[in-house]
């Protein structure tokens, strides 16, 4: 189980802070009857623990994007929606057959709590030049970055959003806040990520913060998903060259819970379980809901512990790795094989039951069980790690026509820990194109990043069953929000 004491300080504290005055974007309409706050937000960040207190609360909302990593997969072809029965969770539901509308539960959760996200960076930063400490400077990078992954998110997902630098989005500016067009956005997080970059130290003395590697790796992705290769490459190599991080020796411990923040986290994403949970308020769980969703129905035996079982792995997904390839087993629970093999393991089957579940990302046994047990997993996120860096590299050196043998390195880096044979030095071009998309797929099985990948390379339509092409790229805005803000945006393509 986790040792980092620091970690488990920050995500307590984080659940606890209420940043006075902060108003969440177009999330309810609770503001008409509250109490006042004891401390009025214009009068706050006096101290430098002020501003320590406002950024954790920043930090706190990646905790919720254990749902943006679940649809991420499910929307893709590497998994299905699963639950009790179709009926279970109808937005997810939807998002797996390609039948989501503007009116989705889910989707409007990701846009709120990305927005939540946007908004508690965005407090300390129209604050920044209020109280004067020594190394403001960090803070105030971890902060943009935090940001820019926030922003990342919101144009991953719906395209054109609202962009506010530097000031909150407050109750009343949906009357006047515009879209803005995502290339505009994408300039913003670059810029927010470079200044991280320059600013964030390579290490932290606490587990969990950003580091100056973790805003060069999201650069770099940021820069892929644009096509800007040279650029891309630029900084995925300085991540790759740093002497920072390396391949975990042993992929068969990358995501156990003994294991986190280790030499392949490059930025991951911290849970625990110190503090109980409910279903009516998933974001302010401490633990990775995600985990107890992906988990076994009605399970008992060893390892693992009982879930919800959605988020199941599609046979197609499980046969596209090659037959030595080490990572299959660590990815994906072949439920009836386990069973097989521990006479005391029993279980349902749920909807869509493939016999396959999401192992990176199910419950191990001994943690504390905090109610809700389902809700309070303390299984760390890898949201970035060393070998998708390499991977991304390697894309990026090979369609950008910068270094294919470079590329081939980077690729054969991780084929090689997987324990499969090189890839040839003759395999150049389309070939090399299409070796390292498969490899992305395989190594990064269940990790929430199918869907994005197979839109940002225009391969979705013939692998996603249901796909619009100029659709079904971006998900709607939630229509509540086009009416919040007096029905004056227009709603994404095709909804």
């Amino acid at each position: 189980m986790k040792t980092n004491k620091n970690t488990f300080e920050i995500m307590r504290k984080a659940a606890l802070f209420v940043l006075a005055g902060l108003v969440l974007w177009a999330c309810t309409d609770d503001f008409v009857d509250v109490e006042s706050f004891d401390e009025d937000t214009e009068n706050f960040f006096n101290s430098e623990e002020d501003y320590e207190s406002a950024l954790i609360a920043a930090y706190d909302m990646l905790q919720s994007t254990y749902l943006n990593v679940m649809l991420g997969e499910i929307a893709s072809d590497n998994t299905l929606a699963g639950g009790e029965s179709a009926t279970d969770v109808p937005g997810i539901q939807e998002i797996d057959d390609m039948q989501h509308t503007p009116v989705n539960a889910q989707l409007r959760d990701i846009w709120n709590w990305m927005f939540a996200g946007v908004n508690r960076a965005n407090y300390i930063l129209e604050f920044k030049d209020k109280t004067d400490f020594p190394n403001k400077n960090i803070i105030l990078a971890e902060a943009t970055f935090l940001r820019a992954y926030y922003y990342f998110e919101l144009v991953k997902w719906f395209g054109d959003v609202p962009l506010a630098v530097d000031q909150r989005l407050l109750f009343g500016a949906q009357n006047t806040v515009d879209r803005t067009p995502a290339a505009q956005v994408y300039e913003q997080i670059e810029r927010d990520l470079i200044f991280a970059s320059d600013n964030l130290p390579v290490t932290q003395a606490q587990v969990g913060r950003v580091t100056k590697g973790a805003a060069q790796a999201l650069l770099g992705k940021v820069y892929l998903f644009q096509n800007k290769f040279p650029e891309s490459a630029n900084y995925l190599e300085q991540v790759i060259n740093s002497g920072t991080y390396d391949l975990l020796e042993d992929y068969s411990t990358m995501f156990e819970n003994d294991n986190e923040n280790n030499i392949e986290s490059v930025f991951e994403v911290q849970y625990t379980d110190v503090e109980g949970a409910g279903f009516g308020c998933l974001q302010c769980s401490e633990g990775n809901v995600a985990v107890g969703f992906n988990g076994i129905r009605n399970y008992s035996g060893p390892v693992f512990e009982s879930g919800f079982s959605f988020n199941v792995p599609t046979q197609e997904a499980f046969d596209a790795f090659e037959p030595s390839d080490v990572r299959r087993d660590v990815a994906i629970l072949d439920i009836e094989a386990w069973a097989a093999a521990n006479s005391d393991v029993s279980y349902v089957e749920g909807h869509e039951h493939t016999g396959y579940y999401n192992r990176k990302y199910i419950a191990r046994q001994g943690d504390l069980n905090t109610g809700d047990a389902n809700l309070t997993n303390p299984n760390n996120y890898r949201a970035i790690r060393f070998a998708d860096v390499l991977l991304m590299a390697a894309e990026a050196l090979n369609r950008g026509d910068i270094d294919d043998a470079k590329a081939r390195q980077y690729l054969n880096r991780v084929r090689e820990r997987a324990g499969l044979i090189p890839v040839s030095t003759d395999l150049a071009d389309n070939n090399l194109t299409n070796a390292i998309y498969q490899e992305r797929r395989v190594e990064l099985v269940g990790e929430g990043h199918r869907f994005f990948d197979l839109v940002r390379t225009g391969r979705a339509a013939a692998e996603i069953e249901g796909f619009q092409t100029q659709k079904h790229e971006l998900f709607p805005i939630p229509s509540i929000e086009i009416e919040l803000a007096g029905n004056r945006w227009e709603q994404n393509p095709g909804y």
